[in-house]
């Protein structure tokens, strides 16, 4: 009962952890700060995920887990060169 409850605790606190980086994405003064702010939801989603995935007592969202992982780490190296060079990808002529 107790775990139970430490758990749906630990899922509020990192929706409301999630809420704070999605309002530094809307408001966020560089383009720098709302990369690390997705970065960042992206993180608290996989700890949400494997939290939600303990207190269901199932290995089923380990997969999701991985491909949220993958897709998090792909989307911040792309945002981080599309700051730095203004380009994703560059094509030599």
């Amino acid at each position: 009962m107790i775990f139970e409850t430490m758990m749906v605790i630990a899922l509020c606190i990192l929706m409301l952890a999630i809420l704070a980086n999605l309002y530094r994405v809307v408001k966020g003064p560089s383009g720098a700060d709302r990369v690390q702010a997705l970065d960042t939801i992206g993180i608290n989603l996989i700890a949400s995920i494997g939290v939600f995935s303990v207190l269901m007592h199932t290995h089923a969202f380990f997969d999701l887990i991985l491909l949220i992982g993958i897709l998090s780490f792909i989307g911040t190296v792309a945002f981080a060169r599309f700051i730095e060079r203004g380009v994703v990808i560059e094509r030599k002529r």
